[in-house]
């Protein structure tokens, strides 16, 4: 089969794989469609994967086209997507609720061969059926939103609160979708680039500026969302924190970034910094969600393109041009 393959730091091609089997409680998938992630990004410096070469791709979803010999929940034909979340069930983390932080973590299209290729295979438990409404081709949308839904599971946000979210690219419109759904006061953005924000806007944004200082806030606000990883970003998120407020970094930071907090001001003004780290019992209420319409397929997908394109596909996620880029087998 065609897959992509990350086959060193740096260096993306798209190749021919031998095609996947499944093991007694797996099921191969026929890919619809596959979501390019900020991981992905990372993958190709050389982070989060173990080792290379590794075919990517973790936001996915298809046809079950093959089953393993113990699977008797889903049959050939049905139309899935699928949690690339794999857990050990067994590590201390893992037996105390915490499988998104479990010692041996591993992920489809991080650690084990993923959904940038014509095929797939996943455990049948990570797989959620999906009901004759949602196209498939747009259900790679669910796995980061169902990110996104853990950071509001650690964010615990309260009725009436004043959020403002750094970036407004795929994972920053999620949040500022679910922070009106969660009965936010006002949701700000800011983003250094202009067209990101005017989908902003469209999404029903309180207000969008380059920077804080353009907003009317000097108190500060209840829940500052870093949707970036960026360096600058964070540090600035840090100090717009209102009191009693808290600060979740939610964008993916390189390993090598570093902020200054400031201990007396944590401490004075109850401020709490928190973070959230992929998928955690979220993906099947993320599933739910957007078959009930929290989020316009054809807004949050500005870019489909075949497979064959994946490493241009990179070159432009890398480049911020365009929302969600998805390759198509």
């Amino acid at each position: 089969m065609k897959a992509a393959v990350i086959e060193s730091v740096g260096k993306a091609v798209v190749a021919e794989v031998p095609d996947p089997t499944p093991g007694p409680r797996e099921v191969v998938v026929e890919v619809a469609a596959c979501g390019l992630c900020g991981t992905d990004l990372h993958i190709l410096q050389g982070e989060f994967a173990p080792k290379l070469p590794i075919v990517p791709g973790h936001e996915f979803a298809g046809e079950v086209v093959g089953v393993g010999t113990g699977v008797t929940e889903l049959s050939v034909g049905d139309r899935v997507a699928v949690d690339p979340s794999l857990y050990c069930h067994e590590c201390r983390y893992c037996r105390t609720g915490h499988n998104n932080l479990c010692e041996r973590w591993a992920a489809i299209g991080v650690t084990t061969a993923g959904g940038a290729a014509q095929f797939a295979v996943a455990p049948v438990a990570n797989c959620v059926r999906l009901p004759e409404h949602v196209r498939t081709q747009d259900a790679a949308l669910i796995e980061p939103l169902s990110c996104a839904v853990r950071g509001y599971d650690v964010l615990q946000s309260r009725l009436g609160a004043h959020v403002l979210i750094y970036g407004s690219g795929t994972m920053g419109l999620m949040m500022l979708e679910l922070a009106k759904r969660t009965g936010a006061a006002s949701v700000d953005m800011v983003d250094l680039n202009p067209t990101r924000l005017d989908t902003a806007r469209r999404l029903g944004v309180s207000a969008s500026a380059a920077t804080p200082d353009e907003l009317d806030r000097p108190q500060g606000w209840d829940l500052v969302i870093d949707a970036t990883g960026n360096a600058a970003a964070i540090q600035d998120g840090l100090g717009r924190v209102a009191k009693a407020g808290t600060f979740l970094q939610f964008g993916v930071a390189d390993y090598a970034t570093r902020v200054e907090i400031d201990p007396y001001r944590i401490y004075n003004q109850e401020i709490t910094i928190t973070g959230s780290m992929a998928v955690l019992h979220s993906y099947e209420r993320a599933a739910e969600l957007f078959a009930n319409g929290v989020l316009d397929p054809d807004v949050f997908i500005s870019d489909r393109l075949p497979l064959d394109q994946y490493p241009q596909a990179l070159d432009q996620f890398a480049s911020g041009v365009g929302r969600k880029i998805v390759v198509v087998p």
